[in-house]
């Protein structure tokens, strides 16, 4: 088979050893997932008792970094919140506010969500 005949097949299943896992192995990185590269800013208030944050998702960075960064963006708020499962939660509802910090950084930000 020439080149591009490889990239045009995929097998999905073999006599041989059933179905076929396409998926990429080893440990998946946060962000590979997003692939417009942007970081989406979203507003939650589920399981808060009606009290608002806002979840930053899509920052890459090493777990000092991240947390120096998240540092940083509660400081330019002037709010509380927290790091929690490679996201950044900021209390309040001011998204305009944390999306122009977030900015500022250097990201490419997204209001996401209602």
């Amino acid at each position: 088979m020439s080149d591009w005949q490889d990239k045009l097949s995929t097998l999905v299943y073999s006599t041989d050893g059933g179905k076929v896992d396409n998926k990429p192995k080893g440990p998946v990185i946060l962000g590979e997932s997003l692939k417009d590269g942007v970081v989406k800013l979203t507003r939650q208030t589920k399981g808060r008792k009606g009290k608002g944050v806002i979840i930053i998702e899509g920052i890459v960075l090493p777990e000092s970094e991240f947390k120096k960064m998240a540092q940083t963006i509660k400081k330019k708020c002037g709010t509380g919140g927290a790091v929690k499962d490679n996201t950044i939660e900021i209390q309040g509802d001011d998204r305009e506010r944390v999306k122009s910090v977030v900015e500022s950084l250097g990201y490419v930000c997204k209001l996401a969500g209602g």
